[in-house]
Formats: structure tokens, C-alpha cells, sequence
């Protein structure tokens, strides 16, 4: 027993082991299943989750996809960025399918997104030049920052006016002086901010979970699917930063952003792509920008579920996947659109980079993200399978260059390929036995 748990549970984190938008959603709801708590813990709306269910497809932002089982309760944890007006407007069209949303919960200490920091936020990307990050300016970025700097608004202050006059006595001039001074951008009155709070205080009263701490304790004994946002390579301290996101998307950033410590976690589940895709600016030293990368974008139909920009495309690369067993502690992958592939001759996958100015060979990931424009890929290739592998459900029925390929990426990632996906549907899923 692990803390009065029985020890055949197994509480899973699930994170994107790439740079965001490798299915998560779809193997986040698939083992919610088994689970009785669904914690999303980082991140905002600038996440993009699509999940296909009994033949309907439902777009995920800031709810856990755990929320199509009815019976679950699903939590939006304290390291949460929650913008009111997307969140309202998620829970209507949820609503509006018929789901049940009585079981969603909302940590009081999860910050807001105020309207003030989707505007700084569009101003910085729209100025930036070179330095565009190439963000979904919806306030992520900027709701962390007041966040760190200890000027933020948390959901439970809403609910205490005391409480919410004195911080603002605090907060507004120091975010008016920098509205005005810095980014030319019009103040905010006291009055317009205490009206804004009193509607964001009626769109999250159904769902503001006062008594977490006892919430949490009651399903210390049950089973918790961890559910992160974007992917290891965006992670705001180890991946290619400045070209990140501002939370920890990492396993360890479950242990911070939940309410759980670390030993309420089991097993760490890395999503990845059987190819790389990337929104936005940063390196990326594998991608394609011929007519390969064209077709996997085609086939795998890659446009951001957010921002409905056309995802950069790219091989495998087992430099970053290495990288991400590493750092977000992954102790299995979950292997998602491998289908993609059913008409390729051949697959590559990038073992090492190559320095172009002095031929240095890399196997470990360079973290200096400034020198990554001398890299280039170093590739082994591997045939292709030919076939048609989406009505597969048994590992052992996949062809063979299909499994050679599997178990190729399981060598040089160290940790087993537990999952994969070979269709958007629940249903094309092969677990690993």
C-alpha cells in the first residue's frame, strides 16, 4: 500500500513529449476511463485538445477531456491560467452536446486571465520583429508573469471583496503606470475591474471548489489521471527557450500545479507523434519544408486546433525525445498518428545533430537554441510498410517494417512504446502487453 492506496492503481501523468499538439487529448480520454479524478495542471487556453467520440469530435481547452465520462469529477488545478470568458464559453458548447459538466471543478488559487493581459500580450506579439514568440495572444504569457511577480488575481478572490479591494489598491497603479508608460495601452478604473469581477464571480460560482484540500484528500485512494497542456519542448525552464510557453508542462509540473506532491505520482506517459509537428517560432532542426512535409501536414490534417495555423512538419527526432524521457521523467511513450505513414516508401528518424561549421556530432540535446540554425539532422531511414494500419488493434498484427520502426524508437528512447494510436478514434488504439 502507498499511502493507504492500493498499489495496482497506478495515478499516470500524461504530457506531450514534443512541442504541444501530439494527441494528448485523445490519450488523456481514453485513460480517464480507469479513472476516477482528472487533474488538468498547467497551462491555459492556448492549449488546443481534440477528442473523437461516438462518431462527434469536441475541442478541449481549458476543461480536462475526462469530462465526456459521465460520474467523473475533473479539476483545473492551482498552476491553471483560466481566461473567464473562453471558460464560459467552453462550458456552453459543452452544455449544448449534452454533456454532463456537474462533476468540473475549479481550484479558488488557479490565477485569472484579465482583460489587461490579453491586450499586453497582443501588443508584445505585434511589436516584437525578431523577437516574435508566436504566441495565441490570448494572456498566457502576461497572467504568469503578474503571477510570478506576485501582482496576479487568483479565482477565490472574487469572492472576498475585501480581499479583492486591497489588492487591487495594490495592483492597479502598478499595472496602469505600465499599460500607459510602457506599451501605450489605455488604464483600467477600479469601478471597470471590480464590474469585470463581479461577472467572472457568477461564471466560475458553479464550479469554484472552496474545499479542494478535502476534495483531494477523498481521492487519495482512487485513481488520478494527471493531464498537462503543451509539451516538454515548451516547458518554460527546459525547453527551447525563449520559444516556450510560461508554465512546466514536464511530469514534474503535476507535482506543483495539482495539490498532489510527488509521490502521488506512478507512471509519466509521453505523448509523441510518429513525426514532429511545431506551432509558432523556435528552432526545429528536423523540419520539412519540401513536399514531404507537405503531405505528412496533409495527411495529418495539422492545423493548430487553436490558432488554426498550418503546424510545421517534420521527422522524428529522437535528440528531443531523448531529451524529453529525461526531463519530464516519461516512463513510457504513447505513439500517436502512426497511420500518417501507411503510404510512405520510407521514414526517417534523426539520431544526432551535425554542426555545419566545425562537423560536431551531438547526441544530446543542445540547450543554447541560438546555435540550433548550424545544426542539421542526422538521419538513419527505414522502410516503409505500404498498408493500411487504422483497422489494427493488435500489436502483433501490425506489419513488420511497422514494428521494426516501433521497436527501433523504443531502443534509442530507452523506455517502451506503450501505446499507439493508428486513428483519431477511440476505438484505433493498440496497447502494448
Amino acid at each position: 500500500m502507498i499511502y493507504g492506496r492500493d498499489i495496482n492503481m497506478t495515478n499516470k501523468v500524461v504530457v506531450g513529449s514534443q512541442w504541444g499538439d501530439e494527441g494528448k487529448a485523445k490519450i488523456t480520454d481514453i485513460l480517464a476511463h480507469d479513472a476516477d479524478l482528472i487533474i488538468r495542471y498547467q497551462g491555459g487556453c492556448n492549449a488546443g485538445h481534440t477528442v473523437v467520440a461516438d462518431n462527434k469530435t469536441y475541442k478541449f481547452h481549458l476543461i480536462p477531456s475526462g469530462i465526456l465520462y459521465k460520474g467523473k469529477t475533473c479539476f483545473l488545478g492551482a498552476g491553471t491560467v483560466i481566461l473567464p470568458e473562453f471558460f464560459e464559453q467552453e462550458v456552453n458548447e459543452l452544455i449544448a452536446h449534452g454533456i454532463d459538466v456537474s462533476g468540473l471543478k475549479i481550484s479558488p488559487l488557479a490565477s485569472i486571465t484579465m482583460p489587461y493581459h490579453t491586450e499586453v500580450d497582443g501588443y508584445s506579439e505585434s511589436t516584437a520583429g525578431k523577437g516574435k514568440i508566436g504566441t495565441t495572444k490570448k494572456g498566457i504569457g502576461p497572467t504568469y508573469t503578474d503571477k510570478a511577480a506576485r501582482i496576479g488575481l487568483k479565482i477565490g478572490d472574487l469572492y472576498n471583496l475585501e480581499t479583492l479591494n486591497e489588492k487591487l489598491d495594490i495592483i492597479l497603479p502598478l499595472k496602469n503606470k505600465t499599460l500607459e508608460k510602457v506599451y501605450g495601452l489605455q488604464p483600467y478604473t477600479k469601478d471597470c475591474i471590480l464590474a469585470l469581477c463581479e461577472k467572472y464571480a457568477q461564471i466560475f460560482k458553479p464550479y469554484v471548489c472552496f474545499e479542494w484540500q478535502e476534495l483531494l484528500e477523498n481521492f487519495r485512494k482512487k485513481q488520478i489521471l494527471f493531464e498537462g497542456a503543451q509539451g516538454v519542448m515548451l516547458d518554460v525552464d527546459y525547453g527551447t527557450y525563449p520559444f516556450v510557453t510560461s508554465s512546466n508542462p514536464i511530469g514534474g509540473g503535476a507535482a506543483t500545479g495539482s495539490g498532489y506532491g510527488p509521490t502521488m505520482i506512478d507512471e509519466v506517459i509521453g505523448v509523441a507523434k510518429a513525426y514532429v509537428t511545431r506551432v509558432g517560432e523556435g528552432p526545429f532542426v528536423t523540419e520539412l519544408t519540401d513536399e514531404t512535409g507537405e503531405k505528412i501536414r496533409e495527411i495529418g490534417h495539422e492545423f493548430g486546433v487553436t490558432t488554426g495555423r498550418p503546424r510545421r512538419c517534420g521527422w522524428f527526432d529522437a535528440v528531443i525525445m531523448r531529451y524529453s524521457v529525461l526531463v519530464g521523467g516519461l516512463t513510457s511513450i504513447a505513439l500517436t498518428k502512426a497511420d500518417v505513414f501507411d503510404s510512405f516508401d520510407e521514414i526517417k528518424v534523426c539520431t544526432a545533430y551535425k554542426d555545419t561549421r566545425d562537423g560536431k556530432v551531438y547526441t544530446h540535446y543542445p540547450t543554447d537554441v541560438f546555435m540550433h540554425k548550424y545544426l542539421e539532422p542526422v538521419y538513419e531511414t527505414h522502410k516503409g510498410w505500404k498498408s493500411d494500419i487504422s483497422k489494427i488493434r493488435e500489436y502483433e498484427n501490425l506489419p513488420e517494417n511497422c514494428r521494426k520502426y516501433l521497436e527501433r524508437l523504443e531502443e534509442l528512447l530507452g523506455v517502451p512504446v506503450s501505446i499507439v494510436s493508428v486513428g483519431p478514434d477511440r476505438e484505433q488504439t493498440i496497447f502494448r502487453k
